[in-house]
C-alpha cells in the first residue's frame, strides 16, 4: 500500500511559482500494476520522482507499508566513477540481497560486455539503462517504479526487459508511466490518471484509458 497525503509541488519559473500538482490525497492498493496515464506537463515524472524518494514534495508527504525501488531505467541512485560491477555490488549491500548473486545477474541481463567492469561516466545512456534496469529487476522490491524503460535498447532487449518485468509483476506491484496503450494494457491491471482536478484511481485498467483518452480529446 502506498498513501499520498496532502501531497503538493510546483516549481519557480521566471520569479513566479506555479505548482505541478496540488493536495493529492490518495491510497494505492498493494498486488496491483498501475498505469499512470496523464497529459505531457501533468506531472507523472515528478509525483514517480516524489513517490520514489528523488525530490521532496512541498508540502505533504509519502507513506508506504513495503519497499520501493529507486526509478527503474535512470541512474539517479549510482555513482559516475564506480564501475558497473562496483553500483551493482554496493546496491546489493544497501538492499541486503545477495552480492554475487545480483551480480551475476545484472552481468548477464545487461549483455554490456566489458563495459560492466568500466566506470558509468564512460557509458552510453543505452548501456546505463540496461544496467540500472537490470538492478532494479534483480532486487526483489514490493512496488517497482517505472518511467517508459522498456523503451530502451534495441528489439532484442525491449523483448527481454518486458519478459522479466511481466514476471515480476506476478509477484510484486508497480507504478508505470508510459505513453504506449500497448505496454500499459500489456503490464497493468488498473489505471491513475493526473490530471488538474487531481489523481484518480480506476479498478477498471479500460476505464481509466477511456477517461484519460477523453480529457485529451477535449
Amino acid at each position: 500500500m502506498i498513501k499520498l497525503e496532502n501531497l503538493c509541488k510546483g516549481f519557480w519559473y521566471e520569479g513566479e511559482y506555479r505548482p505541478v500538482f496540488e493536495d493529492l490525497n490518495i491510497t494505492l492498493p498493494s498486488g496491483r500494476s498501475l498505469a499512470l496515464m496523464g497529459a505531457n506537463g501533468a506531472g507523472k515524472s515528478t509525483l514517480l520522482q516524489i513517490i520514489a524518494g528523488n525530490i521532496r514534495p512541498d508540502h505533504g508527504r509519502v507513506w508506504s507499508d513495503g519497499s520501493l525501488s529507486f526509478l527503474v531505467g535512470t541512474s539517479g541512485s549510482f555513482h559516475r566513477d564506480l564501475t558497473g560491477a562496483q553500483n551493482t555490488r554496493f546496491l546489493a549491500r544497501v538492499y541486503g540481497v545477495d552480492t554475487e548473486e545480483l551480480s551475476d545477474f545484472v552481468q548477464d541481463f545487461a549483455d554490456i560486455g566489458r563495459h560492466y567492469h568500466m566506470p558509468l561516466r564512460t557509458y552510453s545512456s543505452g548501456m546505463k539503462s540496461r544496467l540500472t534496469f537490470g538492478i532494479s529487476m534483480g532486487i526483489p522490491f514490493d512496488t517497482y517504479l517505472v518511467d517508459e524503460v522498456t523503451a530502451v535498447g534495441d528489439s532484442r532487449f525491449k523483448r527481454k526487459s518486458r519478459a522479466v518485468f511481466r514476471e515480476r509483476m506476478k509477484r510484486s506491484s508497480g507504478i508505470l508511466v508510459s505513453h504506449s496503450t500497448s505496454d500499459i494494457r500489456s503490464f497493468c491491471d488498473a489505471g491513475l490518471v493526473l490530471s488538474p482536478e487531481g489523481l484518480r484511481y480506476f479498478e477498471d485498467l479500460e476505464e481509466a484509458i477511456t477517461y484519460h483518452e477523453g480529457l485529451m480529446a477535449a
